[in-house]
């Protein structure tokens, strides 16, 4: 069975759209956020990215790391020292995310307490 032109687009649109879905997911994770804003400002250390992302354990730096280095958000240099030192920089394609990543920030610090409020009141009204 063959697929038409019509078919082949449709496939290709779902494609696309599950990969902006996954890219939008990566980025806009809760660490991820946090992680990509630290490194725009420069090349950063991990107990430094550690101590600046407030909650983040060992573990969950460690694989969000990996994959904003996987995807081309990060980029890891390590240097042979003893103990090895180890900087991550955002890439091009981070740095020009950064801009909106601290617009979305800024977005949930000044709606934060009205978001609250509103689960508040529907928490109650859906009791």
């Amino acid at each position: 069975m063959s697929l038409c032109n019509s078919d082949v687009t449709v496939q290709d649109e779902r494609a696309r759209a599950c990969t902006v879905s996954e890219v939008l997911g990566r980025v806009g994770s809760k660490w991820s956020i946090g992680i990509l804003v630290e490194a725009a400002n420069g090349p950063v250390r991990f107990t430094e990215l550690e101590r600046a992302v407030e909650g983040i354990s060992r573990r969950m730096l460690t694989l969000t790391l990996r994959n904003l280095e996987r995807d081309g958000l990060l980029t890891r240099t390590v240097y042979p020292t003893v103990p090895p030192k180890v900087e991550y920089t955002a890439t091009e394609m981070a740095r020009e995310l950064y801009g909106t990543l601290v617009q979305l920030t800024s977005w949930a610090e000044r709606h934060r307490t009205a978001i609250a409020h509103a689960q508040d009141v529907y928490d109650r009204a859906n009791q």
